[in-house]
């Protein structure tokens, strides 16, 4: 069987792994000329997220970047600590959550699936799709045709290929403002408090905020606050200077809401390089994922805000699914329809959680509540992705 996936990026690459892994003949076009090492902030991986990765044996290509996180720490707007707790199964090396920028998954991602023999195309634009009863033919911007007997739309959230196949399918703004940045330790002075191995939850009186320190120092931190979108095309990453303009540049947006608390948000953000803000959108819920030969995985099927953290590791967890339902069911319509039976549920319950945190009709509880439960891993979700389980033998989520 062959499969095309238009999308290299953390859940095309992924993809591609578990495909390859299935025993398919799998390519993967990718838009960007290159790995795409400087695109994007950064992201956790969630131990949902590291075992999906054990699956698809990929764990030593991810754990060369990046750091791990052993622990979540809740402040107060006054910065008093309120709890500190494990994080994720903390115990295992293998499974620690993972803090690392969102190029360096990509990158290590690609050249994983590349050392395994999968051709990965850069350079390459979809521009269109044209599904027959045997195949489905891929035309690209540079005049060239691939053909396959199906299709993976792994390109995120602006996604080509549902643009193409369903149209009527459209990212909505979610409630919030999301802030991303990096603040290096000045010369002779601490990193920002907190103690290693640490993400730290800032819930304060107008935002939510979160950091990590790097091994080396240096602060990985992000913001979410309401207020209106920003407008279409509008710039995404303002100056490394720290400005002095009026307050509707970021920055300085972002720094009066966070000086009305004592905590070390407002210092990191004001010692900080590029400053990033993007919208924090979603998919609807019940959206198509698929039609005939063509299927959508990660956010070009389930996108939804960021406030749980989740958006890396739901990827990640289809990758492997999608890869046992072909594996098990080569009749394209049988798989997609028990990929889709295995992680609609889920993945939609992640879009309402993280919704309901955007929006404010939830309280803050701390990064992936999806899947932090007292009584450990979901026992459904261990079967899901147990790369020798068939998925015949895992009762789906219940609706």
């Amino acid at each position: 069987m062959r499969v095309l996936v238009v999308g290299g990026g953390i859940a095309g690459s992924a993809t591609a792994l578990g495909l390859h892994k299935a025993g398919l003949d799998v390519t993967v076009l990718e838009a960007h000329p290159d790995t795409a090492e400087d695109i994007g902030a950064f992201l956790t991986l969630g131990s949902n997220g590291m075992r999906a990765l054990a699956e698809l044996d990929a764990t030593d290509a991810v754990t060369a970047v990046g750091f791990p996180l052993t622990s979540l720490r809740l402040l107060d707007d006054q910065g008093t600590e309120v709890a500190h707790t494990p994080l994720g199964e903390a115990d295992d090396p293998v499974l620690r959550y993972r803090c690392l920028r969102r190029g360096a998954l990509n990158a290590a991602l690609q050249a994983e699936a590349v050392r395994r023999g999968v051709p990965l195309r850069h350079g390459v634009r979809l521009v269109s799709v044209a599904q027959g009863p045997d195949g489905v033919t891929a035309r690209c911007a540079d005049g060239t045709t691939v053909t396959a007997d199906l299709l993976v739309g792994a390109d995120g959230l602006h996604s080509t290929v549902r643009r193409l196949v369903l149209p009527g399918v459209r990212p909505v703004y979610a409630g919030q403002r999301v802030y991303y940045g990096y603040t290096a330790a000045a010369p002779g002075t601490a990193p920002a408090p907190g103690p290693d191995g640490a993400i730290t939850m800032v819930r304060g009186s107008a935002t939510a905020f979160g950091y990590a320190v790097s091994p080396a120092g240096e602060t990985y931190w992000f913001a979410r606050a309401g207020g209106e979108p920003l407008p279409t095309g509008a710039s995404a990453e303002q100056s490394a200077e720290p400005s002095a303009g009026p307050p509707a540049d970021p920055r300085e947006r972002l720094l009066a809401l966070l000086r009305a608390d004592a905590t070390p948000a407002a210092a990191l953000v004001g010692a900080a390089g590029a400053v990033m803000v993007t919208n924090a959108t979603e998919l609807p819920l019940g959206a198509s994922w698929h039609a005939g030969r063509v299927l959508l995985v990660g956010d070009a099927a389930h996108a939804a805000s960021p406030a749980t953290g989740q958006g890396a590791s739901m990827a990640l967890e289809d990758a492997v699914v999608l890869a046992k339902a072909l594996r098990d069911l080569r009749e394209p319509a049988a798989a997609y329809a028990a990929y889709e039976r295995h992680r609609r549920p889920r993945a939609e319950h992640n879009i309402t959680v993280s919704g309901g945190l955007s929006r404010g009709t939830r309280a803050p509880s701390g990064p992936a509540p999806v899947v932090a439960r007292p009584a450990g891993p979901d026992e459904r979700l261990l079967a899901q992705l147990a790369w020798d389980t068939p998925l015949s033998a895992v009762p789906p989520e219940p609706r």
